[in-house]
């Protein structure tokens, strides 16, 4: 069923070709009245130019253009387009015997100046064809243009949405190893009814906090990451006791840097968790430090040559995060050689 909407379109149309014909009329009978006294010869002569003008236009405008040129079928496009003039000039030749035949009575003396030449009557009929022509093309390269965007900006929107889907399931892998590594450190001092689990419970509820409801905001305070990175460091010193040689340091932290939430902290979990003992002593260094709007992290521990430490879940993540969030504006170097493990990040324009 036709909406009203759409019916008001129709007759705005209507209305609007109405008004440009009968603005076409006008030009036939102004342009053809130059010279001429007789009114009634020149508007008759416009008026058999009328339906030639129309039909030559709308075959173009809505037949010729839109399937053949606008498609680039360049051959049927001027063929047809031939085909066209040939019609077109045959009926315009017939005007002029028109206003020969009927209007002068055979008196080439009595017909309008202009109208006695073919050459100036098909001027004036494919002067209006090219121009409603143009008009054409210019709107339909713009619907063109404005679909081309429409369909470019559905496609930035999906690629957004399917990045937003791909960094919430990478988050969604990261809570549950963060949680299962934490909770069996505490699952032990429990067992041992140790005098620091409530202080653990007590820094783990800090980190849960930052996990849930922190962790999915786009940035956070550097600080805010700092801060949480010593709470996770105090977890594991109790895991530890004296099996651990940890050493943080921290240079130049702006407090407007900000950085994606739970950026590095997985390296951090990573160097305790795939960290190897050397004589008793499992050693963590980490550096951290901010310099000409960029960040600079470094974290290296003790490890085995065998040590898979590379492949976990935390930095297998953290690396696709970084290319989400970070691309083209990171460098990430880590290796595993002369029993150390060494991570090296570097993120720019972090301000």
């Amino acid at each position: 069923m036709l909406t009203k909407q759409f019916i008001l379109k129709k007759i705005g149309q209507v209305i609007l070709h109405v008004a440009f014909w009968c603005g076409v009329l006008l030009f036939y009978t102004y342009f053809f009245g130059v010279d001429s006294s007789d009114f009634s010869y020149v508007l008759s002569f416009s008026l058999f130019l009328m339906p030639i003008t129309v039909a030559t236009t709308y075959v173009f405008i809505y037949k010729i253009i839109p399937e053949y040129l606008v498609t680039k079928r360049y051959a049927l496009f001027g063929l047809y387009s031939l085909y066209a003039l040939i019609i077109s000039t045959y009926l315009i030749l017939l005007s002029v015997f028109y206003g020969l035949v009927y209007l002068s009575n055979f008196k080439y003396a009595n017909m309008a100046p202009i109208s006695k030449s073919l050459l100036l009557v098909a001027i004036a009929v494919y002067l209006v064809v090219v121009i409603v022509s143009a008009f054409k093309l210019l709107k339909l390269n713009l619907k063109h243009t404005e679909d081309t965007k429409i369909l470019e900006t559905k496609i930035l929107e999906t690629q957004l949405k399917l990045k937003e889907q791909e960094l919430n399931y990478l988050k969604m892998q990261i809570h549950p190893h963060f949680l299962f590594n934490t909770l069996n450190t505490m699952y032990g001092f429990a067992l041992k009814k140790a005098d620091e689990t409530p202080e653990m419970i007590l820094k783990l509820s800090n980190l849960l906090d930052y996990l849930l409801y922190q962790v999915d905001k786009p940035f956070v305070s550097l600080n805010d990451e700092i801060h949480h990175i010593n709470d996770y460091i105090e977890l594991e010193k109790m895991r530890f006791n004296n099996t651990l040689h940890i050493d943080f340091k921290t240079e130049n932290i702006l407090t407007e840097t900000n950085i994606a939430p739970m950026l590095l902290l997985p390296f951090v979990e990573n160097s305790f968790k795939h960290g190897s003992l050397k004589n008793g002593i499992l050693t963590v260094n980490i550096n951290l430090y901010c310099e000409n709007k960029s960040l600079f992290f470094t974290i290296e521990n003790t490890s085995n040559a065998n040590t898979a430490s590379e492949n976990g879940i935390g930095l297998d993540n953290i690396k696709k995060r970084l290319d989400l969030l970070y691309k083209n504006q990171y460098t990430l170097n880590i290796n595993n050689e002369n029993g150390l493990f060494k991570v090296h990040l570097k993120l720019n324009m972090v301000n």
